[in-house]
């Protein structure tokens, strides 16, 4: 009776604000701080950190606040932030087995569904993966090897350059096309031309949908995807975008069923046909066409965004440090000329230009925040509990700026990169392709196309900016870290 008089008393006001009050405690139960988890900035009940920035200079002060590993809470889902080149090591090398897994991204899993080579994990991720690895280096346009596809596309771009005659122009997509016909190559057996306009939009919505990704709007998602996924934002044109590229992809991948013979794989798609057929009674391993137009999209991604960014960081850099762009042209000069093209052979030769490419890798910041992993098992890191299941962030940035690693962090400095006798000078801090053993597949594919494209570029124009137009040193935070687009001249050497 009393409970009954109670509930006839109270009006609806009252019961939303019990309703809420109810609400409330749940989600403090729910999220509530794992003992001895890494510390963090107070979170609003129900959505978390979701106002704090995503950016690496954001993580940088919090890092400086609450020190090396330290959490945020999105929505209801914490997360792990690991700064600092000691710290970074311990996580990815020193405890190489703790943090392998990749989380359920909610942005990328409607696209990527968790299979490929990126963003899969266990049994799937080593057999996909170990698959790439074996591959990727046997294939190139017309069987060339990598080092000579990679020569063979220098000249296409400094041909492209030249007939500009010296005028303004934005190199962004001559250069990423430029970068992306190696990968091509290598998956499709051919090359795009600059002037195909569809592989042009290709790259166009792959550029657009990577900048929106890192956006803050895009990530609520990852927080809210059953609620955002009924709402307009920059979360449905990442999405668009990418289904508009994976249907590109299909028709390349279709083309090849079409014409396929188990005899003579001309690439990676013939020799990933010719897997599915042998892999038949193991369906865990994913060998599908599913899978394969993941896997594609990996490595299309991978092999050209990274790899194209630096190289147009590398003439911004160029443009602001014309001495140093002279250097390098000198070193050019005397250990290759002008009568024959770059190749790898030259490199142990040029420490200078070497350590110029490492620091345009290194202040360039290509992939400022790493890409996320997830604890694979209970770990301890510093002296903080990290739960199997909990996302886990490597801020690479805070490697390559670590006060404690760099003369001049800040700084535009080659000397980071050369000794004492001016030999070229490797550094453990220098983690651009993450490290572990999710350290970037196409790592020495980079290296290659970076050497023999900068110094192929070099070796041919001097680069200037547009007068009135010098281009920013400070970049646009997405998915990736890009310059500012620009414009330039390239004047023949």
């Amino acid at each position: 009776m009393i409970f009954l008089s109670l509930f006839e008393r109270v009006d609806f006001t009252g019961w939303l604000l019990f309703g809420f009050v109810l609400l409330l405690l749940i989600d403090v139960v729910r999220n509530w701080r794992p003992h001895n988890f890494p510390p963090g900035p107070l979170a609003v009940p129900f959505i978390g950190n979701v106002f704090t920035g995503v950016d690496f200079k954001t993580m940088d002060k919090l890092a400086q606040e609450y020190g090396p590993v330290f959490s945020l809470r999105r929505g209801s889902e914490r997360m792990v932030l690991i700064s600092g080149y000691k710290m970074v090591k311990e996580a990815l090398v020193n405890q190489l087995d703790s943090f392998v897994d990749r989380p359920v991204l909610p942005l990328f899993h409607v696209i990527f569904k968790g299979i490929g080579v990126v963003m899969s994990n266990g049994y799937l991720w080593k057999k996909q993966r170990k698959f790439a690895n074996t591959h990727l280096r046997y294939f190139g346009e017309g069987q060339k090897s990598l080092e000579k596809s990679i020569q063979v596309e220098s000249n296409f771009l400094c041909d492209a350059f030249k007939e500009e005659q010296g005028r303004p122009f934005n190199p962004h997509y001559t250069i990423t096309n430029g970068v992306s016909n190696i990968i091509a190559s290598v998956l499709f057996g051919h090359r795009f031309e600059y002037s195909d306009e569809s592989f042009r939009k290709f790259l166009e919505l792959d550029n657009d949908a990577i900048l929106l990704a890192g956006s803050a709007r895009a990530q609520l998602y990852d927080a809210f995807p059953g609620l955002l996924k009924h709402l307009p934002g920059p979360h449905q044109i990442v999405h668009a975008n990418y289904g508009k590229i994976l249907n590109f992809l299909k028709k390349e991948i279709e083309k090849h069923q079409e014409e396929w013979n188990p005899n003579d794989p001309r690439d990676y798609i013939d020799v990933y046909l010719g897997e599915m057929e042998r892999k038949k009674e193991d369906p865990q391993a994913g060998f599908n066409t599913e899978t394969l137009l993941v896997c594609i999209l990996d490595l299309m991604e991978a092999g050209t965004e990274t790899t194209a960014t630096t190289l147009r960081w590398a003439l911004v850099f160029m443009m602001n440090y014309p001495d140093i762009q002279k250097k390098v042209q000198a070193e050019i000069d005397s250990v290759i000329g002008q009568s024959r093209q770059p190749t790898m052979a030259d490199r142990p030769n040029m420490p200078y230009t070497d350590a110029v490419i490492h620091e345009i890798q290194r202040l360039g910041n290509i992939v400022p925040m790493g890409f996320p992993k997830m604890a694979s098992k209970d770990t301890t890191l510093g002296r903080y509990f990290i739960p199997k299941g909990t996302a886990v962030t490597m801020i690479l940035a805070s490697v390559l700026f670590d006060k404690n690693e760099w003369a001049t962090p800040d700084v535009f400095n080659p000397e980071h990169f050369l000794d004492s006798d001016g030999q070229f000078l490797r550094r453990e801090a220098f983690l651009p392709f993450s490290a572990g053993k999710r350290v970037c597949l196409g790592e020495h594919l980079a290296r290659m196309e970076l050497f023999l494209f900068f110094t192929s570029l070099l070796q041919h124009f001097t680069f200037s900016p547009v007068p009135g137009e010098m281009p920013s040193l400070e970049g646009v935070m997405g998915f990736t870290y890009s310059p500012e687009e620009f414009r330039m001249v390239a004047v023949p050497r």
